[in-house]
C-alpha cells in the first residue's frame, strides 16, 4: 500500500506533498512554475512543494488520487 503525505502551510502558502519517505530527500529542483521537486539519492521525485498556494477554505482542502498503470 502506497502512503501520500498532504501539508498544506497557510502562513507560508504552500502545499506539500510527499510520496515517498521525506527523509530521503536529498535534493531539490525548481520547475519554473513555483513548483519545487524533492528527488532522492538517485534522481527520483519522493515529493513535490507548491508555491504560493491559497485556497477560500483551507479546512475543506480535498485531495484526489488516481491510479494510473502502464
Amino acid at each position: 500500500m502506497a502512503h501520500v503525505k498532504v501539508f498544506y502551510d497557510r502562513a507560508g502558502n504552500s502545499l506539500t506533498v510527499w510520496f515517498g519517505n521525506p527523509q530521503d530527500e536529498y535534493i531539490c529542483e525548481e520547475t519554473g512554475d513555483e513548483v519545487i521537486l524533492m528527488k532522492d539519492k538517485a534522481g527520483k521525485v519522493i515529493g513535490f512543494e507548491k508555491l504560493n498556494f491559497t485556497t477560500p477554505q483551507p479546512t475543506d482542502l480535498r485531495v484526489a488520487f488516481e491510479t494510473v498503470t502502464t
